[in-house]
């Protein structure tokens, strides 16, 4: 069983102005192949989530831009610590998907002035280490979030400071998108809007950052009191040379 959601017409993009869209955005700052990898992950389980949809609408963005994405169906994940050892196959396949993935896009709900629950569960399944691997750690981030009323930052601001906690490089730009539930037509696809075309620059931010990053992912997050608590000593220029320290 897979949680992963099949994306309906994921070529066809009917808010988007594509003379005005870069098919490659990243053109120029390092290599597309393979397809840069980005994991979508959502903050609502109603049938019709407007977190889901932004995603859903960010997914297509992304795959126009030449990513390769999957987006992560949380129905079944259980609260942290709810399962000994979080043997729960949906927490597996979270952080299988994280570590497969060198960019994410979160995008929660604002629920009481923040970030919904569910949402939070996802990024508390998430360990900094996982048997010697980092599911999170160098990946770039893109923070959205859905609103009821008025627009707010408060979710897309507490989503930064995650990331950050969790050592992904969070792009600059973000996206908030006011009153969600008059954004969408009857078949779930964004109108077109300017909080379109904010979701349209932070995808293209998205990949520009992720393709940029991609080679130097694993020197960026380099850290000496890992090294340290690990006893990885560095390897210095004398020893490199094959010359004995006194």
């Amino acid at each position: 069983m897979t949680r992963l959601i099949d994306l309906s017409d994921p070529h066809h993009l009917p808010a988007l102005k594509p003379e005005y869209a870069h098919r490659r955005p990243a053109e120029g700052l390092g290599e597309m192949t393979p397809p840069p990898r980005i994991l979508l992950l959502y903050g609502s389980l109603r049938a019709r989530s407007y977190s889901r949809l932004v995603v859903e609408e960010a997914a297509r963005l992304l795959i126009h831009f030449g990513c390769e994405v999957r987006i992560f169906n949380p129905f079944d994940l259980p609260l942290p610590d709810q399962v000994a050892g979080d043997d729960h196959p949906a927490v597996a396949e979270l952080r299988a998907l994280s570590l497969w993935s060198e960019g994410q896009v979160w995008c929660s709900p604002e629920r009481h002035g923040q970030i919904t629950g569910i949402m939070k569960t996802q990024i508390d399944h998430l360990p900094l280490a996982m048997k010697g691997m980092r599911p999170t750690q160098g990946r770039t981030l893109a923070v959205m979030q859905v609103c009821a009323g008025s627009q707010s930052f408060n979710s897309v601001n507490t989503l930064r400071v995650l990331g950050r906690w969790m050592r992904m490089f969070t792009i600059p730009n973000q996206s908030s998108v006011a009153k969600a539930y008059e954004e969408f037509d009857e078949a779930g696809r964004m109108k077109p809007s300017s909080y379109y075309d904010r979701i349209v620059d932070v995808c293209e931010e998205l990949v520009r950052f992720t393709v940029l990053l991609r080679p130097h992912a694993e020197q960026l997050v380099d850290r000496y009191s890992e090294r340290v608590e690990q006893d990885h000593p560095v390897d210095t220029p004398v020893e490199k040379a094959g010359i004995a320290r006194s």
